[in-house]
């Protein structure tokens, strides 16, 4: 395991094979906008990361909210480290968080304009009180309806996923890519929590992405969109998602040379449903997922 938060190399090269293994960090080289905003996420991501593993060794009773969820007092926690630093270092910026909702001191009409940080402090509350270790901690910038900079970090195995624009994706500050699949008949499907297909269409829609993958895995919340943009897996379909949930991975897919955005084929996180997959299969994926 890591004793410091990963470089967020910047350079593009053919993906390395993408192991949980650890990485050696580089010096990142960063010609373009939001240097800055990705280092600093990075290492933001990385000390909450540290925080809820406190708790995850230990163990820890969750609560029910009123949408009867669970959360924990890591979530609360690592979302309110995450807070001031972003309120320490970019002050003027807008802050969404899974637990504490928006915040930032401005008017909604003056938000509306402002830079805007989506942040899941722990997406997969119920894997972390469980002992599994694929929770992540999640965070987007997103800056005129766009997210520019994205980090999903998986303390529990020691993986960075980190991007910005013009910037490349990276896993542990190595370049990674999609996979090259030409077919998703060739490829691996992962979802979200079946029981989230209730709506006729979705269900109809997840049985024709069933049926048309060469295997299919549950690899649930952030890390399976995670996956997708490291190469392990073609496609990563979600029934259910707010905009938290997946802040980070517009850019992370992009960068990495795919997509994520709704089922009609708009990059978003401000979707109901979204998906994950590579520029080569996004055809084939709209096709299939189609209502």
């Amino acid at each position: 395991m890591r004793s410091s938060p990963p470089t967020a190399c910047t350079s593009r090269s053919p993906r390395t094979a993408t192991s949980g293994r650890s990485r050696t960090s580089r010096q990142p080289r960063v010609p373009s906008n939001y240097a800055a905003e990705l280092e600093f996420a990075v290492e933001t991501a990385w000390i909450a990361g540290q925080l809820t593993l406190e708790f995850f060794r230990l163990g820890v009773d969750p609560e029910l909210k009123s949408d009867m969820t669970p959360v924990t007092e890591a979530d609360r926690g690592a979302e309110e480290l995450i807070r001031s630093r972003i309120a320490e270092v970019f002050p003027g910026d807008l802050v969404v968080g899974e637990e504490f909702g928006a915040g930032g001191g401005e008017s909604a009409s003056e938000a509306a304009s402002k830079r805007h940080w989506y942040v899941d402090p722990i997406d997969g509350t119920r894997s972390f009180v469980r002992g599994v270790p694929l929770y992540g901690i999640l965070i987007g910038l997103e800056v005129d309806g766009r997210v520019e900079v994205g980090v999903a970090h998986f303390p529990g195995i020691g993986e960075t996923v980190a991007a910005a624009s013009g910037h490349g994706c990276t896993l542990n500050g190595e370049p990674a890519q999609v996979c090259s699949t030409n077919n998703l008949s060739e490829g691996y499907v992962s979802f979200g929590d079946p029981g989230l297909f209730v709506d006729p269409r979705h269900r109809t829609a997840w049985q024709r992405m069933m049926e048309g993958a060469a295997y299919r895995v549950g690899w649930s919340d952030a890390y399976g969109h995670a996956l997708v943009a490291t190469g392990r897996l073609e496609l990563m379909v979600d029934p259910k998602m707010s905009a938290w949930d997946c802040g980070p991975f517009p850019v992370i897919l992009r960068e990495a040379g795919g997509y994520f955005g709704d089922w009609d084929g708009n990059e978003t996180i401000h979707g109901d449903r979204a998906f994950s997959t590579t520029r080569r299969l996004l055809p084939e994926a709209l096709k299939l997922l189609a209502d």
